[in-house]
Formats: C-alpha cells, sequence, structure tokens
C-alpha cells in the first residue's frame, strides 16, 4: 500500500459539530473548545458558520466567537459562508478562510437551500469572486457524494459535476461529504477512480460520516488513492441537522468521523498529523460533559 506519509485533519467539530446541538451552547464554551483544538496540534479549524439563524441558531454568535478568539499563529480559523452577506459578515468578524456548499443530489439542494444545484453553484460566483478581492482561499464541500436521505443512491458523475464547478470556480480544494454516512470501501473507491481522472488528489479532501460504522474503511480507501486531507470532528459530534429527516437517510445521522478514532487509526500507520490524540480524548470527554451528551469516539471512551 503506498499510504502517505503525512496528513492533514480538518477539525470540524466547532462547526459541523455543534451546529446539530439542540442545547444552544454559551460563547465562551465554543471559544474554550476552539482554543483547545489548537493547542492539541490542529492547524484548520471550522469555527463557525455565518448562515440564516433562523435555519442554524446554534452558529448565530460565530461573530462574536472570533472576535474571543485568541488565535494561535499557524492556525486557520475558517467559517462557513453560504452567500454574499455571510461572507461580508465573515469578513467583519476577520475569518480566515471560507468555505461554500453544493450538493450532488438535486432533491438534498432543493431541501436543504431551496435551489437546484446549478443554481446554488452560481450563488457562489460572487462569494469567490468577492474572497479574491479579499485575498481569502475558499474551500468548496460537496454533500451527499455516496447516497442522499430524500432520492437514494447519488449518479458519481453528479459528484463530478459540482466537484468540477466548484474547483473551476476558485475553491482550492473540494471535500467530499459522505452525508449520512452510507458509503462502502467500493462506492468509495468507484468514485474516486473517476474524480481522480482528471481532478489531483492534492485538491480532494474526504468528509466521511460514521453512521453505519464504514468511515475508517472509507477514509483508508482514500488514502490508498492518495488523499491526504481529511475533516473529523472531537468526539464525534454533530453530522447534517437535514440528513436524518427522510425516509431513506439514518434517521440517526448524526455521525461525523471521530477525530480520536481517525487519529488512533493515523497514528498505528505511522502517519504524522502533528495532532496529540490524548489531548484530543481529554477534550473529546470535557465537551461531552459540558454539553451533556455521550462521546461518539470508541477511542475517546477507551482512553477516558
Amino acid at each position: 500500500m503506498n499510504y502517505p506519509n503525512t496528513v492533514k485533519l480538518v477539525e470540524v467539530g466547532p462547526r459541523d459539530g455543534l451546529q446539530n446541538e439542540q442545547k444552544l451552547l454559551p460563547v465562551d464554551t465554543k471559544v474554550w473548545l476552539i482554543e483547545q483544538l489548537a493547542d492539541a496540534g490542529h492547524s484548520v479549524i471550522e469555527s463557525g458558520s455565518f448562515v440564516s439563524p433562523k435555519w442554524v441558531p446554534q452558529m448565530a454568535d460565530s461573530d462574536l466567537v472570533f472576535q474571543k478568539l485568541n488565535r494561535k499563529r499557524g492556525v486557520t480559523y475558517t467559517a462557513l459562508t453560504p452567500n454574499e452577506k455571510g461572507f461580508t459578515n465573515a469578513i467583519n468578524a476577520n475569518v480566515d478562510e471560507v468555505a461554500v456548499f453544493a450538493a450532488a443530489s438535486e432533491a438534498f439542494s432543493r431541501k436543504n437551500i431551496n435551489c437546484s444545484i446549478e443554481d446554488s453553484i452560481k450563488r457562489f460566483e460572487m462569494v469567490i469572486d468577492a474572497a479574491k478581492k479579499e485575498n481569502k482561499r475558499v474551500r468548496g464541500y460537496v454533500s451527499c457524494v455516496l447516497g442522499c436521505p430524500y432520492q437514494g443512491d447519488v449518479d458519481i458523475a453528479a459528484v463530478k459535476y459540482a466537484t468540477d464547478a466548484l474547483l473551476e470556480l476558485g475553491c482550492y480544494e473540494v471535500s467530499l461529504g459522505d452525508t449520512i454516512g452510507v458509503g462502502t470501501p467500493k462506492k468509495t473507491c468507484q468514485l474516486l477512480a473517476l474524480l481522480l481522472t482528471t481532478i489531483n488528489s492534492n485538491r480532494l479532501a474526504l468528509h466521511m460520516h460514521d453512521t453505519y460504522g464504514q468511515a475508517l474503511a472509507n477514509i483508508l480507501v482514500g488514502l490508498d488513492q492518495g488523499i491526504n486531507t481529511y475533516d473529523a470532528s472531537v468526539a464525534g459530534l454533530g453530522g447534517c441537522p437535514y440528513a436524518g429527516s427522510a425516509k431513506n437517510g439514518a434517521q440517526n445521522a448524526s455521525g461525523n468521523v471521530a477525530t480520536e478514532d481517525l487519529l488512533y487509526m493515523l497514528d498505528n500507520m505511522d502517519i504524522d498529523t502533528g495532532v496529540d490524540l490524548k489531548r484530543i480524548a481529554h477534550i473529546g470527554n470535557a465537551i461531552c460533559a459540558k454539553i451533556g451528551r455521550e462521546n461518539m469516539s470508541k477511542v475517546g471512551r477507551v482512553l477516558n
């Protein structure tokens, strides 16, 4: 196997993780979590989202979170910005990098952001143009790459269309999301085989959910195919708030792969991440205690 010697982890717990919590968390708790993750060695932390508070109330105070952060040198603090207004708010909060998101499923796109895939991508033109003027990098997300809660199977050609479109617009990287965690190694291999025919592996990342326990197996396929950037969430926090609401989706689709579980695998494969597993396990157990929920990381529970 030709695995990379190093990989980059993008910690998404403070955004993709916390946005799905029912209990509104104080700004200080979010700031504490982000700062702890940076101290543990994370170099990229998705720290907030500038979306409508009507749809994602947990992220309504992202501006305050960014203002209160004691930022660590060498760490990139990112935020999700679905439209031009969100981007403007992110710039005012001094966000280091922004992200936009599209879907590979028409049904999911219409349910999630009330427009087609094509229209959603057109909306991002203004955001990416504005980002270029501000000298901010833009990361892209494509959701439902291995299955959709509303339409079921997703054509990998649709994934390629959305991925190509985001890269052509100016995203430096696209993170491929198995939003409801239904993917398997075979499907992951088929998807990457198509994408890598025209896209360099260093422009792709994987964002795997563990709803059916397949996340690490799918990531192993990614490693074998030369992908060296992976999204993960401390304590396995969160997931997509829309994913569990339809009959074709897992009803408890809160399955972000846990940072601790991924770190344990990578550490024992001699793949360097620069992130301290024991410190992350401590942080995961601590944040779960603060918000009163179960730690979804198997490794985190063992190291408690």
